[in-house]
């Protein structure tokens, strides 16, 4: 939906007539996405774009500080990626739009579980980032994790995309710890009539999306349905040997977008969406207690969200968003276990405590002592539903003095046998606002803050941020950016119950253990480091940024420039491993980073130049309480394994390079190199696209031949992410009426 937390810009009119003649423009997408006036992804807001030849404005974001700002004013670095962007490069999946963002990389773990970051820390559990969808929070609840593959947000769906590189807590509250992702979708009146698209590609790749919808002068609609499916790797690595990898997902989703106007500056948006489908799981990778079969996900979501708008003036206008987010998993699967394990289910000795001999170690409640092995079932059930109320208030004082302002309510429902072994939740809630003063024409002062309290550790933070932005020539600033942010630790980190609980036990003999649960203390691997009796408390990060954006018009041509340069102190970082037989989180690591990141476009008529790249210094150190052996000795190798488990994601170096190219006959050709260091090994791939587009009085279509190819043959991050062709093809046809 489009941004509207001020007064229309624009007619209605016209909006209805771009979505009419979203194709008949045949620039390429400016400014490493800003969109184009005219077509069906302007932006119903009004944004300021750049056309080569047409004006040389400055572009301007939202999602920093929640002001519209051109980015000579904005406090910190905003990647900007508009919706043709990704789609003329034929990027296929929301997370790998990522890979174009300077800093961040994308990798997979798990049953291809898609992993997103900036500046790494994290590996499985991806909580640092703040996800915004139309302004609605993204991530699980209770997990405060993001699940990529299920997000109802079609590809052809994305009006823009804008990443706030750097802490943003002092706009979005305690999640918005390392940056935020603001994914603003296409406006209804934008997307009138019948549209449909279909793809279909290697390793059982299927995407098929359509929509349909309507607008006039007072409701606008739009119905879609997108349905994902994937295989996932192709095999995995066991001994040297190659197995199948059950590691793709089978997902569909239904959306309903709509706004009710009832007068010129107030309208209501609503929106919802259901999501079903599968997750498929491989036994080797996921599920505890040795799985007989694949524990696959049947994923059951749902969302409903209404935002009211209402502009008082040009100059002060106000939103109320209520938001409900369900998020459903069910897995259900059988296991087995040897009579060993019977007897010390029974005996309540831990199930994965070694024994040591004169030979070595063994796991003796694994092996067998003659009798029947047992089955039974359990599940990794989990609902978690959020609830979430925002306020917001914008008040342009003038044209040098802007404030915007709010307050905010959630709350986390969480319902669990396994992960919590009932039910409970969680609150939040905060005050937020910044200030943007121009006391001059040549600098910008910024100063904003969120006061949040959350129920998770019972306290209360507050995250600031200032900054100062000297303005050359209207094209170029120079800014210097403080900010702190906190993260607390979500619901399952501060107060797991994690167990299993065994039912339709066989056989007979083994009937006494129907309905025991199998928790921690039951299958820990050592007792004495379990650290399931502790409080966590916030992380903490103090940012300093010097950044630079210009924009140079040329003759033909308009170039774009902005560097980043950034030193973070991260300190309580929490880390350590999450598993049924090892919990061991503290906040035991500090790092302390250092880098910069560049990201540059040249725009002609027909030709966009994009390019991106990031570079990362990063120091991390053990900063908890020692980790001690039986004897008292300190285990070094244990702290050293808690600081690398926050470096798995961190690269070096990283970056991409896009070309998009307007052709003869209603051709366009685009071509993207992405690259990141340091995971196992190097991470290379080539992306080339070539559509054709036809243009009809009645319809537009697109038919498109894409090709990825994968330059580093070795499985990077993890020696099971393997590709057997590293030639990898899709086709594509499109057509809207």
């Amino acid at each position: 939906m489009a941004i509207t937390n001020y007064r229309f810009a624009k007619q209605r009119s016209l909006h209805r007539l771009q979505g009419r003649i979203w194709l008949s423009v045949s620039l390429s997408a400016a400014l490493s996405g800003t969109a184009l006036p005219g077509t069906a992804q302007t932006l119903d807001s009004g944004f300021e774009d750049s056309i080569p030849g047409l004006n040389a404005t400055i572009p301007e974001v939202l999602t920093t500080t929640r002001l519209r700002q051109p980015k000579t004013r904005v406090p910190g670095s905003t990647t900007v990626i508009a919706g043709d962007l990704i789609r003329d490069l034929g990027i296929r999946s929301l997370y790998e739009v990522f890979r174009l963002v300077p800093g961040m990389v994308v990798n997979f773990v798990g049953s291809h579980q898609p992993v997103v970051t900036y500046h790494g820390t994290v590996h499985y559990e991806q909580r640092r980032m703040q996800v915004l969808v139309d302004g609605r929070t993204a991530h699980r609840a209770t997990l405060s994790d993001m699940d990529w593959e299920t997000m109802p947000v079609p590809l052809e769906l994305i009006e823009r995309i804008e990443v706030a590189r750097g802490p943003n807590s002092a706009a979005y509250g305690i999640n918005a710890f390392l940056g935020t992702i603001n994914i603003i979708t296409r406006d209804p009146a934008d997307s009138a009539n019948l549209e449909t698209t279909v793809t279909s590609g290697s390793r059982g790749y299927l995407r098929t999306f359509a929509s349909t919808g309507n607008a006039d002068s007072s409701y606008d609609w739009r119905l879609s349905f997108e349905k994902r499916k994937f295989d996932g790797f192709d095999y995995q690595i066991d001994d040297d040997e190659r197995f199948p990898f059950n590691d793709g997902h089978d997902i569909n989703s239904f959306i309903y977008d709509s706004r009710l106007t009832f007068t010129p500056g107030t309208n209501l948006e609503l929106q919802g969406g259901v999501v079903d489908g599968t997750k498929y799981q491989d036994k080797d990778k996921s599920g505890e207690l040795n799985p007989l079969d694949h524990p696959d996900i049947d994923v059951r979501d749902y969302y409903l969200q209404s935002k009211l708008n209402h502009s008082f003036s040009s100059e002060h206008f106000i939103h109320l968003q209520a938001s409900v987010e369900n998020f459903d998993r069910r897995q259900e699967y059988a296991i087995s276990f040897p009579d060993s394990t019977v007897e010390c289910l029974r005996n309540n000795t831990p199930l994965y405590e070694y024994t040591y001999t004169a030979g070595g170690r063994e796991r003796r409640c694994f092996i067998s002592q003659g009798g029947p092995d047992a089955f039974a079932v359990v599940d990794a059930d989990s609902e978690d539903t959020r609830i979430e109320l925002e306020a917001q208030d914008t008040l342009i004082v003038s044209d040098s003095l802007k404030l915007v302002s709010g307050a905010g309510f959630r709350k986390d429902i969480f319902r669990s046998e396994t992960y919590f072994n009932g039910r409970g939740n969680n609150y939040q809630s905060r005050l937020f606002g910044n200030l943007e003063y121009s006391p001059w024409q040549w600098v910008t002062f910024n100063a904003g803050g969120n006061w949040e309290r959350t129920s998770t550790t019972g306290d209360s933070y507050f995250s600031p941020r200032a900054a100062a932005n000297f303005v050359v020539n209207n094209n170029h600033a120079l800014r210097f950016v403080f900010s702190q942010a906190v993260r607390t630790p979500d619901g399952f980190e501060q107060s797991p119950d994690w167990g299993y609980t065994l039912r339709n036990v066989r056989p007979a003999i083994y009937s006494d253990l129907e309905g025991r649960r199998v928790t921690i203390e039951d299958a820990a691997q050592e007792t004495g480091i379990l650290t399931l009796s502790n409080d966590l408390e916030e992380e903490t990060i103090t940012s300093h940024e010097i950044s630079y954006f210009g924009q140079f018009p040329l003759d033909q041509a308009l170039f774009s420039l902005e560097v980043r340069g950034f030193r973070d102190e991260l300190r309580d970082m929490i880390s350590g491993v999450i598993q049924l037989k090892e919990w061991t989180l503290e906040n035991n690591v500090a790092v302390d980073q250092k880098g910069f990141e560049v990201e540059a476009s040249l725009d002609f008529p027909g030709t966009l130049l994009r390019a991106s790249y990031g570079y990362l210094d990063q120091e991390t150190w053990y900063s908890g309480a020692p980790i001690l052996e039986s004897d008292g000795t300190v285990n070094e190798n244990e702290q050293r394994y808690m600081t690398e488990l926050l470096e798995r994601m961190s690269v070096r170096h990283s970056g991409s390079l896009a070309v998009i190219q307007d052709l003869p006959a209603g051709f366009k050709w685009s071509g993207a190199f992405y690259w990141a260091d340091e995971f196992n090994t190097r991470f290379e791939r080539f992306d080339t696209r070539l559509v054709k587009q036809i243009f009809q009085p009645r319809y537009t279509a697109e038919i498109a031949l894409s090709m990825q190819h994968y330059l580093n043959r070795e499985p990077e991050l993890s020696s099971d992410n393997n590709i057997e062709d590293h030639n990898q093809f899709f086709v594509e046809a499109g057509i809207r009426f």
